[in-house]
């Protein structure tokens, strides 16, 4: 497979005409290129029993990724990623799923994405300095994922290790968060270019192209115990951003058990209509995830609670600054209070049959007069570990969605997914 791989990136090479001036045998032009990658594919089933209509939601889901290192010199190496992942006709820009409606549409065929191309220098000791277009590698984004959406931008990165301690710093000139966020309030996105300034939150004013610069500086600790870190963001007249967290792993008389903790602050800078008066709006969360593995069986309890104010404290839902089980997440939701509990147990040494639930109550909008939600879910997870690079599971259960205490929505749900690694 890996040989395929770099013979097809070789022909893509010429045929696109590059200059063959430095050109080099086959044999030595691809003996230093790592080839890995991901393909995912996942059918989702979502259906609304109080509908009187036909309500089904089905889709097939798509995506391929390939990442390609070249060793340049003994310093400097280069990294390229391409995401197969949107209709051909389409091209998003998030480097997320291609889904493709099977209720409407037919079968489509899907576009590819370069998402990174940066060159990485590692001539000084201890430390990794990576210039170009890369992922965004913040605890507010997510920047590379099998299976969702990526935040990329094009900048520098530099990382050093001192002891226990790696310090981090990155400036990025433009994003794709216009095209790849999952910050919204009451389903309006905070970076959407076609917003108008009539709308009830973030008008014009909060409405991002991409091109907004980012800056952040982090200290990761790996402590013999537990492993502690910090970090702060600022995108250019948008908002600021901090978030501390804690996380250990031990041994106690043959349980294996986790902790993770995190509290994060993010403050807008421009003022927000509708939201209690405040010039700025203030929002955060903390959260507390447990684990623990003893024998087959295996748990997890994690509970997360946003300010009253607002808890827009992530850039995607799958990062570590906010909660995220299955159709539930507590990212941009105020006042929230999120419970997950899930019991697990191992069938087979590859096999694992889980139960999984989640509830969250939180206000609708942030104004004084807001509607009380609660949603739920509860689900039924099968995990298939063929082999180290093949796994899959399959997910079934029911979401219901109360607004002031009256189920409006009652969703069975569905989920197939299979992913291969190399």
């Amino acid at each position: 497979m890996k040989k395929i791989a770099k013979l097809s990136l070789v022909a893509a090479v010429a045929v696109a005409g590059f200059s063959t001036a430095n050109a080099q045998p086959l044999e030595e032009a691809i003996k230093n290129v790592e080839v890995s990658g991901s393909v995912v594919y996942r059918y989702n089933d979502k259906n609304d029993s109080k509908a009187t209509t036909d309500s089904s939601d089905t889709n097939n889901n798509y995506k391929v990724a390939l990442n390609l290192a070249s060793k340049v010199n003994e310093d400097v190496k280069f990294n390229s990623r391409f995401v197969v992942g949107q209709p051909s006709n389409t091209g998003t820009g998030n480097a997320g799923f291609a889904t493709l409606d099977t209720n409407d549409n037919g079968d489509q065929n899907v576009g590819v994405e370069l998402t990174n191309a940066y060159f990485g220098y590692t001539g000084i000791a201890n430390t990794t300095v990576n210039v170009g277009k890369q992922g965004l590698t913040t605890p507010w984004t997510v920047a590379v994922d099998s299976d969702g959406n990526e935040q990329t931008g094009t900048g520098v990165l530099a990382l050093s290790t001192v002891g226990p301690v790696t310090l981090a710093a990155a400036y990025f000139n433009q994003t794709n968060l216009d095209k790849s966020t999952d910050a919204s309030h009451d389903g309006i996105k905070l970076f959407d270019s076609k917003r108008k300034a009539t709308d009830p939150l973030f008008g014009q004013d909060n409405a991002l192209s991409g091109s907004a610069d980012i800056v952040t500086v982090g200290a990761i600790a790996n402590l013999d115990f537990v492993t502690l870190d910090a970090w702060y963001l600022d995108l250019t007249d948008t908002f600021d951003t901090y978030t501390v967290g804690a996380k250990s792993d031990f041994d106690l008389s043959g349980v294996k058990l986790g902790v993770d903790a995190r509290y994060a602050s993010l403050t807008l800078d421009k003022p927000v209509a509708g939201l209690l008066n405040n010039a700025e709006e203030n929002n955060a969360m903390a959260k507390l995830v447990l684990t623990a593995k003893a024998g087959i069986v295996n748990g997890k309890l994690a509970y997360a609670m946003t300010d009253k104010d607002g808890g827009l404290t992530a850039l995607d839902n799958d990062a570590n600054t906010t909660l995220l089980g299955w159709n539930l997440n507590a990212n941009g939701k105020a006042d929230a209070d999120y419970w997950q509990a899930v019991v697990g147990v191992d069938i087979l040494s590859n096999l694992n049959l889980s139960a999984n639930y989640g509830n969250i109550e939180y206000k609708s909008n942030n104004t004084s007069a807001a509607d009380k939600m609660e949603e739920e879910e509860i689900y039924a997870q099968l995990v298939y570990k063929m082999s180290k690079n093949l796994s899959s599971y399959v997910r079934y259960g029911v979401h219901t969605v109360d607004k002031n205490n009256d189920e409006t929505k009652d969703f069975t749900v569905g989920r197939l997914q299979v992913e291969y690694t190399f």
